[in-house]
């Protein structure tokens, strides 16, 4: 049997690993015309890192990560709100979270999959049933799976009811250090009055870091390190020296889909990762549960399965995780990056700084359980 999975991000890459596992032939269709260093950072918690475990690259992955880094959250003067070390860290979420670059982590799942397996230039035009019309061509598929991100041609078409992306409000910006950092590292996030900034490590030395604050939408600049320093070039060090160790910098509007999906699946097509649950990135789970869905897709959909039984279960046991994740996410970042009235600052920093360390994070690591 043949699935076609439109889309060649992480969690289409995880979803063609999961079902090959299970002895599905797979395509992958891929609307750029090559792959290559995309993206910037990732921060990998328990469940992502099972999932990576369950599709066999679990072990290259962490050899390529960062996992030692202490972590924290601060104010823009540098004063520590909560600070915990790595060991701490690993033994609240059940790993400690793996920094790792998303072109390094994209390249290992590619190399794990044989090279025709993917089809570059191959933008979608439409689905019908039994195949996926590209502008490389007509695929027949026994299974499709749209995993073409947040703007997904085929939640648009076969979703046609579905509420579109929105806004959230927060402009983000992201780079990674040219070089290999030499300084202090950890992984902290920094709030302001309706601003953050944090810092991941990467395996290879350099620094991943983040700028978010709150602004219209489509708002461009010339010159974004520029803008950046502006917002946050007076903040405690090493904000200034990593943004002046930055060439590359990313800019987008940050966007979710504000209504959850009544289902993930539509005949013998179903959407995993932004496809399906478009979330913020305020509890970093965005790419974990595109894995989870890549994972749980391929368990429940053995070729000698029904595949309708395979996709009805795949739908009731992702759905209700995943929205529940995006839901958590999106209230996240309205207590805590968009938050700008200054009392209402001031008092979540007094209750960061007498909130335990280890008990704060249990919030976030039940979100990082999750098993095979």
């Amino acid at each position: 049997m043949r699935a076609v999975i439109v889309g060649g991000g992480i969690g289409g890459l995880c979803a063609a690993l999961a079902l090959r596992r299970t002895g599905w032939e797979v395509t992958v269709l891929e609307r750029a015309p090559r792959i290559g260093a995309v993206g910037a950072g990732i921060t990998l918690m328990a469940n992502a890192l099972a999932g990576l475990d369950a599709l066999g690259v679990g072990d290259e992955v962490r050899a390529q990560g960062r996992v030692d880094a202490p972590g924290g959250t601060r104010t823009p003067d540098g004063r520590w709100l909560a600070r915990i070390g790595a060991a701490e860290l690993e033994s609240a979420l059940g790993t400690r979270a793996l920094g790792i670059h998303r072109a390094t982590l994209h390249r290992i799942l590619l190399a794990a999959l044989p090279e025709q397996a993917l089809i570059t230039e191959a933008a979608v035009t439409s689905v019908e049933p039994g195949a996926v019309l590209s502008s490389a061509g007509r695929f027949e598929a026994d299974l499709i799976v749209g995993a073409d991100g947040i703007d997904s041609a085929v939640r648009r078409q076969l979703w046609p009811d579905a509420v579109p992306p929105r806004y959230v409000g927060t402009t983000a910006w992201r780079g990674v250090t040219d070089e290999p950092w030499t300084g202090e590292l950890t992984v902290a996030i920094t709030w302001g009055p309706g601003t953050e900034f944090g810092i991941v490590p990467l395996g290879d030395g350099r620094v991943y870091w983040f700028a978010a604050t709150n602004a219209p939408a489509g708002t461009r600049s010339d010159d974004e390190k520029a803008v950046v320093r502006s917002i946050v070039g007076s903040w405690h060090d090493p904000v200034p020296a990593l943004l002046d160790a930055t060439t590359t910098i990313l800019h987008h509007d940050l966007r979710h889909l504000p209504a959850p999906l009544p289902t993930y699946v539509r005949g013998t097509v179903a959407l995993l990762g932004d496809a399906a649950h478009a979330m913020t990135p305020n509890l970093g789970q965005g790419a974990a549960q595109a894995i989870e869905d890549a994972v749980v897709l391929g368990a429940s959909c053995p070729p000698s399965r029904p595949l309708a039984e395979g996709l009805a279960g795949y739908d009731a046991r992702r759905r209700p995780r995943s929205q529940s994740v995006a839901r958590a996410s999106y209230r996240i970042g309205r207590i805590g990056q968009q938050l700008t009235q200054p009392l209402l600052v001031a008092a979540r920093n007094t209750a960061i700084r007498w909130t335990p360390p280890r008990l704060a994070l249990r919030s976030m690591a039940r979100y990082a359980d999750w098993h095979p």
